[in-house]
């Protein structure tokens, strides 16, 4: 890959062409009423080459909200602060079952079982904030700096629908607090969780900040290292092993790359050594993943041969 122009690329254009037979197969997540009036058939893909390419196709400079994209970034600004004190408090194993489930939690004494459950996000974001990072501003600070992008905002309309609707994760979050998982005030935590999953990103923007994952931890073209070379490595794991919520198996066998989804409709992936992609198109599957963008991305990985199997 090394068409380096900014336009929309041929080999995008294509998978676009190639995807649209899928629209109105999925739903658009309907339990938070702001990301049920997004209009349903849109597509945008983006990505960033190590070697410098930069492709697009569709709707990929519109911004919508990333959700649980943010679970990621927010992973790897604490593992860049606190290396892998992380892992102490969460665990690093598929769940099983649904990303928001509180009987799972239970059965595991308060501690989730992998940082991209609502749970973990949670602990996450427990830690940063005891570490004086003040979430969400340090995350949105943080984003704006990989992304290039210093335009980037919480969408306010969004973040009042979750806040209204934060029932389960409130719930969450208390039964952490009630096995002493986490430290800080629980409607504290509930405002930089939802204030995170609120923040509203591009695939473009997205695809560029996920490039360090791709490139060795480093951002280019500075070539600066914003995390380690083998904590982007352990983060691609965590991606491939616990990404996808409930459909990782099958997100692997399809597509065979290390990625994290948001109900928002986004998903970033990566190829290591190779690039990072962010699709967005907010028709969802059963798991809770873009069904036009899995569908995408099983093209784009087949077509370039960069399945990591």
């Amino acid at each position: 890959m090394n068409d380096s122009h900014t336009g929309a690329s041929h080999l995008l254009d294509h998978i676009n062409d190639m995807v649209q037979p899928e629209f109105g197969k999925g739903r658009v997540a309907d339990y938070i009423p702001a990301l049920a009036r997004v209009p349903a058939k849109q597509f945008g893909m983006a990505l960033y080459g190590v070697d410098g390419t930069f492709l697009t196709t569709g709707d990929a400079t519109q911004p919508f909200s990333i959700q649980s994209l943010s679970k990621l970034f927010a992973l790897q600004l604490l593992m860049s602060q606190t290396g892998d004190a992380v892992w102490t408090r969460i665990g690093k194993e598929p769940s099983g079952g649904a990303f928001n489930s509180q009987l799972i939690l239970e059965q595991d004494d308060g501690v989730p079982r992998n940082p991209f459950l609502n749970a973990g996000a949670i602990v996450v974001a427990d830690m940063l904030e005891s570490a004086g990072r003040h979430q969400p501003d340090r995350l949105l600070k943080y984003l704006r700096g990989l992304s290039g992008n210093m335009a980037l905002g919480v969408n306010q309309e969004v973040l009042a629908s979750e806040l209204a609707h934060a029932h389960i994760n409130r719930g969450l979050a208390n039964l952490m607090k009630a096995h002493g998982r986490i430290d800080n005030d629980v409607e504290s935590l509930l405002d930089i969780y939802c204030g995170q999953c609120a923040i509203e990103m591009s695939c473009v923007d997205l695809a560029r900040a996920a490039l360090p994952l791709a490139n060795g931890g480093r951002v280019e073209p500075s070539r600066e290292s914003v995390i380690t070379a083998s904590q982007a490595k352990r983060l691609n794991a965590v991606m491939l092993t616990c990404g996808m919520y409930d459909a990782v198996g099958s997100f692997a066998y399809r597509v065979g790359l290390p990625a994290k989804s948001g109900v928002g409709g986004g998903i970033v992936a990566v190829a290591p050594g190779k690039y990072s992609v962010a699709v967005w198109s907010p028709e969802l599957d059963l798991s809770g993943n873009s069904y036009v963008g899995t569908a995408a991305l099983g093209y784009l990985a087949e077509m370039t041969h960069t399945s990591i199997f």
